[in-house]
């Protein structure tokens, strides 16, 4: 143990060196402990014959720190929504829901109030026969009547066009 606090002391600056060369200004003090952790790692790991360890050092930091930066990196692009396609995203599915709804109700002209409903319920919110039931306080089976009638008058509606 001893031997590697002399190594965290003489590689300190190394390490600090590493991380403002990769420009890396948030949680600096995650990314310097994974530099100490790999700088251990290093240590337990140099082998003489392969060359001197202050190149196998500097390389095995800087290796690690990276992999960390690039896996945080691509989590945070996963994870986060760049504010502006948000809000467009929000406003282009408003716009859609209203077009989306004109052209349900040009297809619901010659259906009664309840297989309106059924076609609204369906097609605009996703619910299934027992959530439109529930949400109506019908039976499931009136609501299968409203969808059969639906259905029939829809299909002859398009077969005369």
């Amino acid at each position: 143990m001893e031997k590697f606090e002399e190594l965290y002391k003489q590689y300190d600056l190394m390490i600090h060196k590493v991380i403002h060369s990769l420009h890396i200004y948030k949680n600096k003090h995650e990314y310097y402990q994974t530099g100490l952790i790999a700088l251990w790692e290093a240590h337990e790991n140099f082998d003489p014959e392969i060359g001197a360890f202050p190149a196998y050092a500097y390389s095995f930091v800087r290796g690690r720190i990276l992999s960390q930066l690039t896996s945080e990196n691509r989590n945070e692009e996963k994870s986060i929504f760049k504010e502006a396609e948000f809000f467009e995203i929000v406003e282009d599915e408003k716009v859609n829901d209203g077009l989306a709804q004109e052209l349900l109700y040009s297809y619901c002209e010659g259906l009664t109030e309840n297989q309106r409903k059924w076609v609204l319920y369906t097609c605009m919110h996703m619910l299934t026969v027992s959530e439109i039931a529930e949400v109506e306080n019908v039976s499931i089976s009136a609501v299968k009547k409203w969808r059969k009638g639906a259905k029939e008058r829809i299909r002859g509606m398009l077969d005369i066009i």
